[in-house]
């Protein structure tokens, strides 16, 4: 997948080959519109314009047609890169090196399926919004080029093809391989894509150009019968990831491309009503989706909706649209049930994210990739908006403020990553805050959904212009075992790989350790009280004294020694599906670690595995700065927090529980008086 290679540079070889291609000039001053009393239309589609170039659409290609061929045989697609030049123009890349010279092939190809289907989905958005003509012409042509790279007969009927070639031939077998390959001989994120894709424009097409919009519906049809000789034949079914039961009918046993999918049926059951096929499979997907909901309060991952069905360790920010894909299933199906597992992420989980750094590419458990796309961004903030439009809650609006801020400057970064008079982004921003300053297009795709969410939200988008600037980000910490003091039978292991198949060993190393050994280790300095949790490989070893006693756990704060719990060395519950007997779930310790507290020790019986130790504030804080201000204090508890402000001048309180729903009425404050944060919930603080 792309995502992978978006914070890399491109290779000296493929910007050879494209230094002929058209490129675009960007602004020396790349700092956005500062914020108005009439906040500025943020949508600009220019840079992902520039991407677009004509395709042709090769007659004869077995399997493969589309609408209106032989009198239009030229669609559209996006260049799947743009690498910044120095003097900051933009060049058009493929994805991987040139495999031929002579026809400019790349060895995976100039377009794919992935961005054409996003890209149909944003202009289909911005003719709905705008009334663009351009974006509606835009959509059309997006669409007939997507189609023809779905197989329209034979025994892959409704798969898609991911990468094209410039001169218009396709390219199934990419090199390196994509999963699956040839990329139309399964399911695929292509696939749901197309379905997101599809649905949208069905529902764009119904009125204004009903002929298109039928043929739609057919392609629509050949998907759905895709999916459901695949993944859905197997609805009902269950498996088994270390021990944890998941939904086994997710496509590519992901919720990931599932929630994208989702997005499309629900778009297409609100515009097709009576197509009871469609709405079923809106149904049984949901359902799987919200089966992937896992942890609570206090306990990792702290409601948020899983992404991957084998791996219950695992969560990334990119392709998280969950939360926004079970809003719509919830929306249309009348399902209550839906929307409350979208809240429990949006609500609980997305406070503690934002507090902790935002959303990083992985917490696996802990955040190891600490790298930020668009992509990431952008999940939260549609989740969050199309949630607050659903339920009211003002809290989830102010926290999809806070999430776009992202791009105004409220960043790992510090600065502005997009830019409203251009519609230029970047590619990412690296986990030690080192900006990619290319400018792809899964990363202006994803950017200009939010800005069209921001611009239909006039609130939510002053919010975001305000808070440029981020003062504190106070959430949870990772303390290594391995760099612990250590005492008996105890050994630091660094393995091959940190990686290991379903989660990392933080740090790259871990503490094997048996009957009677002490691991003590620092905690950070100044920190509030805390709770503990201990990260355990819980999966067998393959020893003979695998998986036997706990580890019990204590906290030093000056003279005292406060008992915090055990954790277990193993739980009982077969691999399954997941690639590795290794589960690295971190436990959640029943006393908390009290302020002042230095140190945490770990006296291990029976055979343990020790990779670290997450410490997560019983208040978490989020304060964002800029010609405004906001804070946003987190509950880890279940019990009622107080927290003292610390800032000036008069603030209102606003305080909501666990699902964003509001608690009481606002409450005006001094800046550094106490408010309480109700258990689970959080608290949101602005000026008055």
């Amino acid at each position: 997948m792309k995502r992978n290679r978006l914070l890399a540079a491109a290779t000296g070889a493929a910007l050879a080959a494209a230094a002929l291609v058209p490129v675009i000039a960007a602004p020396a001053n790349a700092s956005p519109t500062p914020a108005a009393p009439a906040a500025p239309t943020l949508t600009n589609l220019a840079h992902l314009n520039f991407l677009l170039d004509d395709v042709p659409l090769l007659p004869g290609v077995a399997g493969h047609s589309t609408y209106q061929q032989s009198q239009e045989p030229s669609a559209r697609a996006p260049w799947v890169y743009a690498n910044r030049n120095a003097d900051g123009s933009f060049t058009r890349v493929g994805g991987g090196p040139i495999t031929n010279a002579a026809k400019g092939w790349y060895a995976q190809g100039t377009f794919d399926a992935d961005d054409i289907s996003r890209s149909a989905v944003v202009y289909l958005r911005d003719w709905k919004q705008n009334g663009t003509a351009a974006s509606r012409a835009s959509a059309y042509e997006l669409l007939r080029e997507l189609t023809y790279l779905q197989v329209d007969s034979g025994p892959n009927a409704g798969n898609v093809v991911l990468w094209q070639q410039h001169d218009g031939t396709l390219n199934p077998s990419a090199i390196p391989a994509d999963n699956p390959d040839p990329s139309d001989a399964g399911e695929s994120y292509w696939l749901a894509r197309t379905v997101w894709a599809l649905g949208e424009g069905y529902a764009g097409f119904q009125k204004s150009d009903p002929a298109f919009a039928s043929f739609l519906q057919h392609r629509m049809d050949l998907a759905l019968s895709s999916l459901e000789r695949q993944s859905l034949a197997e609805y009902g079914t269950t498996d088994t990831a270390n021990g944890v039961t998941v939904p086994g009918w997710l496509i590519t046993n992901s919720a990931a491309p599932t929630a994208e999918a989702v997005l499309g049926l629900s778009a297409y059951t609100a515009a097709a009503p009576g197509d009871t096929r469609a709405r079923t499979d809106l149904q049984r997907y949901a359902k799987g989706i919200a089966g992937l909901s896992s942890g609570g309060t206090g306990q990792w991952p702290f409601g948020a909706l899983l992404p991957e069905a084998n791996s219950p360790t695992f969560w990334h920010a990119w392709g998280g649209m969950q939360p926004a894909a079970l809003t719509a299933a919830a929306t249309q199906l009348h399902d209550g049930a839906l929307q409350s597992a979208a809240n429990t992420d949006l609500a609980s989980f997305t406070p503690q994210l934002l507090a902790t750094g935002g959303p990083d590419n992985g917490w696996t458990p802990t955040p190891a990739d600490q790298s930020q796309i668009a992509y990431g961004v952008d999940s939260r903030v549609e989740g969050l908006v199309a949630a607050s439009d659903a339920t009211g809650s003002t809290g989830l609006a102010t926290l999809a403020g806070a999430q776009a801020a992202w791009y105004f400057g409220a960043n790992p970064a510090g600065v502005p990553v997009y830019d409203p008079a251009t519609g230029v982004c970047v590619d990412g921003i690296g986990g030690d805050g080192g900006i990619n300053h290319n400018c792809g297009a899964e990363s202006v795709i994803h950017t200009e959904l939010s800005m069209l969410a921001l611009d239909a939200h006039p609130a939510i988008k002053r919010e975001a212009l305000a808070l440029t600037h981020r003062s504190a980000v106070d959430g949870i910490q990772v303390v290594e075992a391995e760099k612990g003091t250590l005492t008996g039978p105890a050994s630091v292991v660094t393995p091959p790989s940190a990686w290991t198949g379903s989660a990392n060993w933080s740090g790259g190393a871990y503490v094997s350790a048996s009957t009677g050994a002490t691991v003590t280790m620092s905690l950070p300095a100044g920190h509030p009280a805390a709770r503990i949790l201990p990260i355990e490989d819980l999966g067998p070893d393959g020893t003979a004294t695998s998986g036997s006693g706990t580890t019990a756990w204590t906290a030093s704060a000056g003279n005292r020694t406060v008992q915090l719990g055990a954790s277990q060395n193993v739980r009982a519950g077969a691999q399954g599906i997941a690639p590795t007997t290794v589960f690295l779930l971190p436990q959640t310790l029943p006393v908390s670690a009290p302020v002042g507290a230095t140190t945490v020790t770990a006296t291990v019986s029976g055979q343990a595995r020790l990779d670290a130790v997450l410490v997560q504030p019983e208040v978490s804080h989020l304060g964002l700065t800029g010609s405004s201000r906001l804070d946003v204090y987190i509950n880890a508890t279940s019990g009622t927090a107080t927290q003292h402000l610390g800032s000036s001048g008069p603030v209102l309180a606003t305080r909501y529980d666990a699902s964003g729903r509001q608690v009481g009425a606002p409450i005006p404050l001094n800046g550094n008086g106490t408010v309480t944060v109700v258990p689970g919930g959080f608290t949101t603080v602005v000026p008055r």
